[in-house]
């Protein structure tokens, strides 16, 4: 540092911090040496405490507002006053500026889940997770419990010892509650009360509260909350008994097959020549005002005829067909197919001999004997 830096430097008399960071706690005044020119003026602006240490000791705490360091129990030293110590001060005194605004939207959560004892469902498991408020309260117990001679200390270097006290009493005060698991979500703000007044006590420690704390969601293991919606759906469904009639006549209405169909139209037809009989009886009445003639009845359709196999033929790499059985016969006579052709049908399990299918045994006729007198 050359000679200029250093006279510009004790004539630098405003003490004043203005932070842009956003996560920022406590943050020191820098000063050459650490020594603090008699008259300085320091700032101190609102949402914000100046902790004044002298000697590694706090001297006092200032709250927003203007100062005039010129008391007799400041440190009223500068190097210029103090040639015989080589311009190096022996009184040394610090400035940390310390945020006293709230700091939101702080994450907490339960790693692993809470055992309890529900009610309702006996003993069960919950997880939550939520946000919080952080701000302090006492800047010299904070600095004093937790900052010490950080230079400048953010809200993550405490948040995840705040996220272990907020787990920690949160899982005493739901024990202690009563309230039930289902009953948890309609009071979320209750509980985040019962919570943030168990926590206070603790980390008011460290000179620390919190203003608010919020739970976004209580929730059970997978299995339970499975549980728990096959018996919402029951419930929902109402009357067991009406609700499988229900299931059942929707699926019946939801097949929308060809077989269906047909099955509708001729219910409706044979429905509306009922109908038409009914409104018509002379319809079938007989010659001369006889009674009505009972209509014939209907012989059954005959049943269809089975459906005849056909069979491909493989020769040389090359398939032909489907052949029916008197063609497969036809080509045992002209010589193009013999016991040893492959040959395939539908549900047939391959490629197999023609000797080997039982159906085709008839087409291969054992030459007859050579005529007598021969």
């Amino acid at each position: 540092m050359g000679i200029l830096d250093f006279l510009s430097g004790q004539f630098i008399d405003v003490i004043h911090w203005t932070d842009d960071t956003q996560d920022t706690m406590v943050w020191r005044f820098e000063r050459a040496g650490h020594e603090i020119k008699y008259g300085a003026k320091l700032t101190v602006r609102e949402g914000q405490a100046a902790v004044f240490v002298h000697e590694g000791q706090i001297a006092d705490v200032f709250t927003p507002g203007l100062y005039m360091l010129e008391t007799n129990n400041m440190p009223i030293m500068t190097t210029l006053q103090h040639w015989d110590h080589g311009f190096k001060s022996p009184f040394k005194s610090e400035i940390y500026f310390v945020d006293t605004t709230r700091f939101a939207n702080l994450k907490w959560g339960t790693k692993n889940p809470i055992m309890l004892r529900d009610p309702e469902f006996g003993p069960t498991r919950i997880r939550a997770f939520g946000t919080y408020t952080m701000k302090v309260s006492d800047p010299a117990r904070f600095m004093t419990e937790i900052v010490g001679t950080d230079g400048e200390f953010t809200a993550d270097e405490i948040s995840y010892q705040i996220r272990n006290i907020i787990v920690q009493d949160f899982s005493r005060a739901i024990a202690k509650s009563g309230i039930p698991v289902l009953d948890m979500a309609a009071n979320t703000g209750e509980v985040g009360k019962l919570i943030a007044e168990a926590i206070n006590p603790t980390i008011a420690q460290y000179g620390i509260t919190l203003p608010e704390l919020y739970i976004e969601n209580i929730s059970l293991p997978p299995a339970v909350e499975k549980a728990l919606d096959t018996r919402t759906s029951r419930g929902i469904a109402g009357n067991l008994d009406d609700h499988m009639k229900y299931k059942a006549a929707e699926a019946m209405g939801a097949e929308g097959s060809a077989a269906g169909q047909a099955m509708g139209m001729g219910m409706g037809a044979g429905l509306g020549m009922q109908m038409g009989n009914m409104f018509n009886p002379n319809q079938n009445a007989g010659p001369w005002g006889q009674a009505p003639q009972q209509p014939a009845a209907m012989a059954p359709p005959p049943p269809p005829p089975p459906a005849e196999h056909v069979w491909h033929i493989a020769i040389s790499g090359e398939v032909t067909g489907p052949f029916s059985k008197a063609a497969m016969g036809r080509k045992v006579t002209d010589g193009s197919l013999n016991r040893d052709t492959l040959v395939w049908t539908q549900g047939q399990d391959g490629w197999i001999k023609a000797e080997d299918v039982a159906d085709l045994n008839s087409v291969f006729t054992v030459a007859p004997p050579p005529p007598p007198g021969v």
